[in-house]
């Protein structure tokens, strides 16, 4: 018999970056692994180096890292973790982005704007990745960006019991989208939770960041426990706005649930200071030690991201994880 075989058996092998390393080895802990040893430094002038302690020829590399403060500086080591483990003759190399930095610029709404979400894939696709996975993206059209395989995962499931269970009165329970961009996801709260919807309408500046002109609610919320639910709140100044509203509306209370607290700038005193009585996140991103306040609750993504990690490694389905949710 010629030529030669091999037992055939796949190896995986998670890497993490430093950005979040909390929820790197709680994703390791979910598979029953480790992670790999990694050297990671900066130089003087700022440069990344990385060198990773262990083979990872012929594995199957999955390299955790999410878009966090200083971002920039975070999406720059996933590059450089991946082009290294490319040269390293990975079999395949997944990138599991928490949260997908520079999400919000997937389209352009003024002349000479850049596409900025669709760089990100560019620079993944072309460092090295075959495949991405990504928590709730901004939009959906995020996954065409890539020119591979995206495994889109979801915090809704997560989020929405964990609100069912809290609220004591489910039929006194309004769903809201902060915007009509929100609709789809706020609908799918409503089918799990049996509650009905309303609507933040809302008007923005769009040559300032994170400003918003007015907000108008559509849909009864009076003498209602409100659940305001978004993709993430950066500096809360439209969500704490969002919250007021419904107030103003006769809301009895507001929660707000959102999958990814990116928290800069005011938000831990427009948290500290709404009447909002809980914020509710999933810990795809790092809470500042600043923000560690009793009206936030951090609900962790590692089960999901292991879970899928292992439906990729074993050639299964990670659609089959969040059934019911798109």
């Amino acid at each position: 018999m010629s030529g030669i075989t091999t037992s055939g058996e796949k190896k995986l092998k998670l890497f993490s970056g430093r950005a979040h390393p909390e929820l790197a080895e709680e994703v390791a802990r979910a598979l029953g692994t480790e992670l790999v040893p990694t050297k990671a430094l900066d130089f003087a002038n700022g440069e990344i180096y990385v060198r990773f302690l262990d083979s990872a020829r012929g594995a199957d590399c999955f390299v955790i890292q999410s878009h966090t403060a200083p971002i920039n500086q975070w999406i720059m080591e996933q590059l450089i973790m991946i082009d290294a483990l490319k040269r390293a003759s990975a079999r395949s190399i997944t990138a599991i982005l928490p949260f997908y930095g520079y999400a919000r610029q997937d389209k352009k709404h003024l002349g000479r704007e850049p596409i900025s979400a669709r760089l990100i894939a560019d620079l993944l696709r072309q460092a090295g990745a075959d495949r991405l996975m990504a928590v709730d993206l901004h939009t959906a059209q995020i996954q065409g960006f890539f020119d591979g395989p995206v495994d889109h995962l979801f915090a809704l499931p997560m989020l929405a019991d964990y609100v069912g269970d809290r609220v004591a009165d489910r039929s006194k329970l309004t769903i809201v989208s902060p915007d009509a961009g929100r609709v789809k996801v706020a609908d799918q709260w409503c089918d799990r939770l049996g509650a009905p919807l309303a609507i933040i309408h809302k008007r923005r500046d769009m040559s300032q960041a994170n400003t918003i002109l007015s907000a108008e609610v559509v849909g009864d919320v009076r003498g209602r426990t409100c659940v305001l639910v978004d993709d993430m709140i950066d500096t809360a100044g439209t969500i704490c706005a969002a919250a007021d509203a419904l107030f103003d509306a006769g809301a009895a209370d507001v929660i707000v649930a959102a999958t990814h607290g990116v928290l800069s700038g005011p938000a831990a005193d427009r948290l500290k200071n709404s009447r909002v009585s809980e914020f509710v996140f999933t810990n795809t991103l790092p809470t500042p030690a600043q923000l560690q306040l009793d009206k936030i609750t951090t609900l962790s993504i590692a089960p999901s991201i292991a879970a899928a990690v292992r439906e990729v490694f074993e050639d299964g389905s990670v659609t089959s994880l969040f059934e019911g949710v798109h």
